[in-house]
This record gives structure tokens, sequence and C-alpha cells, in this order.
């Protein structure tokens, strides 16, 4: 069976020496987040991963779940008693409010300690992370009531929770819904319709599942304008806040999908179900985004997630499988053949999955930081600055990462060659799992356009120019030759691209909407690019200077090498991009519906 072992050294590297989160340690919640603390965490974090999830993976993907007669369904073998060992230690509250229980630790944190869980088991890993969705969502929307009475239990994994927008008529174009709710005159509402692809949405894990529902109010507009969120719990809690009376909720059936087997992918059918609106009427949408927004960045993580684990599974099948001989003589003279990572194309693939793992990963809790920055750092610049990146980053976290993941856990199989399209290597789950990250929480297709179309225009464009105003200073600021001078070069001629990019859209968008849909998804990845050139650029500078103090640790010299990899081979795609951009929508609408 292959192993995990969990990526400790560069969680510090990134957290500590290239984010230096140590720098913020006057900031409430971050103070508590004492290197000592975050490394015992990490520590414990990945034992458990490394010890419990990861030996459930591959029962979870061969028994998947299944549902009862009754409307119950049955996880697989030990994904219940790993579930009450990950909340028992208290990994579900890590980056919660602790006035609800929660341990208030920077959210980086937590999206470190996700990417383990998701690395090792991605299916069980989807259960609480749904359940911190829709905690968000309740902690900005709900009122104090609904507060004091779900997030406690939600955050201490007692409870756990569901988003609930998809129907059998529509997904992305929420305005179709016909889920309604109805006041039952009590202050609550009879919630009827059904919903569909709901993940968790149905499991015997914890003891309540408070499902996030949208539906229209009678009488309310038509279309997103009338969209409202309630909160419908599958007990409803008596007065000591204790699971009662079943809801007139049920699952009625489950997914049979591709991968992710071991979480239940639920229809819900909802018969009356009663429910409490949460905030306002016909204002359910904006809170529901909250939730989406920061699935999407888990989503990213997810990405970035699965392509560690192959990438370690596909290193470690490349130092053991001997085939053929080095193209520039025997590395293993006393044996029938060499390792096959001595051959170049191996090696491209390999350095491209660490590439691109290394860079998420610092992209990922990059952006993880921001999202701390802009809920507690002091100064309202700086919150505006990590808000308007947030909002600027969601779709090129969630899209970028899932898109350039799923190549590289292909990648990682392609290393295995035949024995990677066997179950007994691992690899084949990996592929099966990551390809839905591309697809829920907004298909990648829709994140692009949610960047060209919303984003680069929001605030007069301020985001996207703050965020080439940072750029252009780091450049300023490292120019002046050595080590450090390509990867200043390759992050100024790859951002000069996007700048191209940008205006064009702006001008060619504005004169022609399908130049700018044409062009999305290339813009997409020219974005990501650029943020990858600049986390490649940082981690650089970092490494030189450790190398500069004589650091023995191996790890900065790697970085520099690795780092000069993605120059040599990443860097040129910006071209390809581009052209593509400018080539507008007429090669993509010439052809005739008719003639396809």
């Amino acid at each position: 069976m292959p192993t995990y072992r969990a990526p400790l050294r560069d969680h510090r590297f990134v957290l500590n020496e290239l984010l230096n989160v140590q720098q913020y340690n006057d900031i409430e919640g971050f103070s508590e987040a004492t290197p000592d603390i975050v490394d015992a965490i990490l520590e414990e974090g990945g034992k458990f991963c490394e010890n419990v999830l990861h030996p459930l993976n591959r029962k979870g993907d061969e028994q998947g779940c299944k549902l009862r007669q009754d409307g119950e369904v049955v996880v697989p073998e030990g994904f219940a008693e790993a579930y009450t060992q990950f909340t028992e230690g208290g990994w579900t509250a890590i980056s919660a409010d602790p006035e609800f229980g929660g341990q208030g630790l920077p959210h980086y944190l937590g999206i470190a300690m996700s990417e383990m869980v998701t690395s090792t088991n991605m299916a069980f890993g989807m259960y609480p992370g749904l359940t911190s969705g829709a905690v968000h969502a309740l902690a900005v929307g709900g009122s104090q009531e609904q507060k004091e009475l779900y997030l406690p239990r939600m955050i201490s994994g007692e409870w756990s929770g569901t988003m609930n927008l998809t129907e059998p008529h529509c997904g992305t174009d929420l305005g179709m819904l016909r889920t309604k709710a109805v006041p039952n005159g009590d202050g609550s509402y009879a919630i009827t319709g059904q919903k569909i692809w709901i993940s968790a949405g149905e499991h015997p894990m914890s003891r309540n599942i408070v499902h996030l529902v949208l539906a229209r109010i009678e009488g309310a507009p038509e279309g997103v304008k009338g969209i409202s969120l309630f909160v419908v719990p599958k007990f409803l809690p008596d007065e000591a806040g204790n699971p009662g009376e079943r809801n007139a909720v049920k699952c009625g059936g489950l997914e049979e999908k591709m991968g992710i087997h071991g979480n239940a992918t639920c229809v819900m059918n909802y018969d009356g179900a009663k429910g409490w609106l949460v905030g306002e009427e016909n204002k359910g949408l904006k809170i529901m985004f909250i939730m989406m927004n920061q699935a999407r960045l888990g989503v990213g993580m997810q990405g970035l997630a699965l392509a560690e684990t192959a990438y370690q599974y596909s290193l470690d099948f490349a130092k053991d499988r001997l085939q053929g001989r080095s193209l520039t003589g025997p590395k293993n003279p006393d044996g029938p053949a060499d390792p096959i990572i001595v051959h170049p194309d191996v090696r491209r693939m390999l350095l491209d999955q660490k590439c691109f793992v290394e860079g998420a990963r610092a992209l990922t809790f990059w952006t993880a930081l921001q999202g701390d920055l802009e809920e507690k750092h002091p100064d309202e610049a700086v919150r505006e600055r990590a808000s308007d990146y947030m909002a600027l980053l969601t779709p090129i976290v969630k899209a970028y990462l899932t898109d350039k993941g799923y190549e590289s856990v292909s990648n990682g199989l392609q290393v295995h060659g035949g024995s990677g399209f066997t179950r007994e290597w691992g690899i084949e789950q990996l592929l099966r799992d990551a390809r839905i990250t591309l697809i829920y929480e907004g298909t990648n297709g829709i994140q692009a356009l949610d960047l060209v179309g919303r984003k680069l225009a929001m605030k007069g464009m301020r985001p996207i120019n703050t965020f080439f105003a940072e750029l252009d200073a780091f450049v300023a600021e490292n120019q002046g030759g050595g080590e450090l001078e390509p990867f200043v070069k390759g992050l100024a001629e790859t951002k000069a691209k996007l700048q191209k990019a940008t205006n064009w859209l702006v001008e060619k968008g504005l004169e022609n909407f399908d130049n700018a849909g044409a062009a999305s998804t290339e813009y997409l990845h020219l974005f990501g690019l650029t943020c990858f050139a600049y986390m490649w650029a940082k981690m650089a500078k970092v490494s030189v200077q450790k190398l500069g103090q004589d650091a023995a640790d191996p790890i900065y010299d790697a970085k520099l090498k690795i780092g000069r990899y993605f120059l040599a081979r990443w860097v040129p795609q910006a071209d390809a991009h581009l052209a593509r951009i400018e080539s507008g929508a007429e090669p993509l609408m010439a052809l005739a519906a008719e003639a396809f």
C-alpha cells in the first residue's frame, strides 16, 4: 500500500519563513499561534492523518456509502470511529470563534490541517469541511439566537452541516430554483422541494445535521432577487437544544459517482420541513455566497492536497521501479536496470508535480492569510486590501489549482505506467477523486467568467490594480543581479503579459461580450501563472537569503532549483495564453451549431 508523509517541513517554510506569520502576533487570534503551538498542532494533525485517515481511504473508496430502506445512510467501515476521534481531538474547532467554543486560531492554520486531511482521505474530509462552511455562513448571517443554538454544536462536530443549492433542473442558474417556503405563522417556514448533489446530506456520524437551504418564499420576486436562506435541521432541537422530533427532510437517493465514494452525495427531499429564515427575506444568496466563497478556497486546496499525495506516490515509485538504462550510462550498474527517476521525461513529470505543489501551497496559505487579515487586522487599509485580494483571488485559487492539480495527479499516474491504471497502487483513486474539484462549487468555466465579468471591474478595478502595484513594488525592490535576478525578471515579464491581457479584455470585452467569454479560461490561467511567478520569486528570495547565511537545510537549495525549473518550463506558457486571449471570439463562434 502506498504511504503518505505529512509535508511538515514545507508547511513550516511557508508559514514561518515565506509568510513570516509571527509578525502578526500582536493581533488578536494570531498571538496564540506561536511557532511551538503551530508545530505541535501540525505534528499531531499529521500523525492523525497518516495513521488514522490514510489507511481508511481505499476502504472508503471500495465500500462507499449505502442507503437503507428507511432513508438512513451507512458510511464505510471505520469512518464513524475516525469522525469521533477527529471531533474529540478538537480538529473541527481550530479556526472557529472562541465565543462559540472554537480555538480562535488563524485560518491559515486551519487550511494547513485541511490540506493533510484531504491528502489522506478527501471523502472523509468533506464531512467536517461542509460543516465549516455552514458555520461561517451562520456566523455572518444568522441571528444571535441561531448562533447560540447551532454554532457551539457544529463547531464541536457534535452536529454537522450542509449547503443545499442545486435542484434537478438548475445548477449554476439559481434564479430558476423551485423549492418553496411557506410561513407557518409561528416564525418558522414549511420548506418543500428537492435538492440534489448534497455532500454529507445524510450520515450517522453526528447527532444532528443542519441543512442550509435556498428557497423562495411565496410571493417573492422571480429570479435571484427572490431567494431566501433557511436553516433546516434533521432533528428539531428541543427546549434544551438537544435533537428532538425528526423533521420532514429525508435522503431520497445516493449518487453513484466517479470518485469520493466515501462521502454521501445525496438527493434531499423536503416535504414541508420546518425551517427558519437566516438573515433577511430575499437576501439568502448573499449569505450563501459567503459559504460558497469559503468552499471555493477549500476546493482549490483540494487540488493542492491530492497533487501532494500523487507526487509522494509517484516519487516513491520512480525511485523503486527498475526499467531501462540511463541515456548517459548505467546509474545502477549492479542491478538489471536503472530506477526510472534517471530518465529525463520521468523527471519532467515529477518536477511539474513538485513545482505545482510547492507553488500552490504558497499561494493557498498566502490567500488564507489574507482572510485572517481581512477579519482581524486593526488597520482599516490592510483589511480593505485583504478583502479586495480575497474577492479577486477566490476564482483563481479554485480553478487554477484544481485544473493544474488534476493535471498533476494525472502526471503521477503516468509515472506509474500500467501500474497506475490498477487499484493496487492507489493513484487511480486519486485521479477519480480529483476530477470533481473542477466541477463543484461552481465549474472552472464559471470561475473564469466570474473573474473577467465581475472581479476585474469591481470597485473601479481597485483590487487588480492594487495587486499589480504589489508585484511592481516587489520587482523594483529586488532588482540588482545575483541569484534572485532571473526570478525577478520572470515575474516582471509574466506580469507584463497579464497587464496586456487585462487591457485587451477591458477594450475588446466591451466591444463584444463573446470576446470576454472566449478569453476567460486562458486569462484565468495566465493570472494563476502570474501568481505562481510571484510565489516562486518570494520563495527564491527567502532561499537566497538563507543560503547567504550558510543555512545547512537542503530545502533552500532545492527551492532554487525547482524555481529555476518553473522559470524554464512554466513561465513560457504566458506567451501562449496571451496569444489565445488576443485571438478573440471569432475562432470559437464562427462554426454554426448545426455544423458541429
